[in-house]
């Protein structure tokens, strides 16, 4: 049986694997579904239609489901939260449930978000992303995987950003961050996150033309349409076509400028 305290409440219509681990005076609200292996600490609350995979984390104070906080939301409206594997919220994350009815805010694997991180509805979280502390991410902002986002950031809601990015600590974001690319000051690409890219296992080759496209995209002379024109006329690998794509194809925020 689970490993619930006996300060707990538990809803009749939450499922738990055999061995969950529930800490004192947390809240299971709803149909929760929670994976094996999972742990969930002293004063969370998970609210509502919230299905955990397997070994998540769930710290001390977190908050998991509840209602967005959008002035128009109607909270009979059928939405939730999903959780992949391996993922650690730490102390008092919140993270809001979707707002479309049947959709649901999504986290991938292996994520780390710590103390005090935000993710409002409709985020969509890729896999191995670190949050620091007090992070802030508005509604519909789409992540991909191995990204890192400093303390304090605040990112603007419908943005994207892409595998490998950097945010720094205390930055204003309210435009795309392309792939590989790292984010400072307010809507600033600061060059490329050459260390993320060297870990991430890109041999000098894959790095150097990066780099290339790079200077093409934001630092030539002229408008980022001409530089995508002027990028367009080469073809370029894997790793460079993805970051021309997010620059020609961006969210409807647009892309950083250097």
């Amino acid at each position: 049986m689970p490993s619930i305290h006996p300060t707990a409440i538990i809803s009749d219509t939450a499922q738990l694997a055999p061995d969950v681990t529930v800490g004192p005076h947390t809240l299971i609200d709803g149909p929760a579904v929670i994976g094996p292996g999972c742990t969930i600490g002293a004063n969370a609350w998970i609210a509502g239609r919230v299905t955990m995979g397997t070994n998540n984390h769930i710290g001390h104070g977190a908050v998991v489901g509840s209602d967005p906080q959008s002035l128009t939301f109607d909270p009979a409206t059928e939405t939730g939260v999903v959780l992949g594997n391996r993922n650690t919220l730490r102390e008092y994350v919140t993270i809001h449930r979707a707002t479309a009815p049947g959709t649901d805010t999504i986290l991938g694997d292996n994520n780390f978000l710590m103390t005090g991180v935000h993710l409002a509805h409709d985020v969509r979280l890729g896999n191995s992303n670190i949050l620091a502390n007090n992070a802030l991410l508005a509604g519909h902002i789409q992540v991909g995987n191995n990204v890192f986002i400093g303390g304090s950031a605040v990112c603007h809601q419908f943005l994207h950003v892409g595998d490998l990015a950097m945010i720094a600590g205390n930055a204003p974001i309210s435009k795309d961050v392309p792939p590989y690319c790292m984010a400072t000051r307010e809507d600033t690409v600061a060059g490329l996150n050459i260390v993320g890219l060297r870990r991430a296992g890109l041999n000098l080759e894959q790095r150097t033309e990066l780099k290339r496209l790079y200077r093409i995209l934001f630092q030539r002379p002229g408008t980022l349409a001409e530089a995508i024109a002027e990028a367009s006329k080469t073809t370029w690998s894997q790793h460079a076509a993805k970051l021309l794509a997010a620059v020609t194809n961006p969210s409807k925020r647009g892309v950083l400028s250097h």
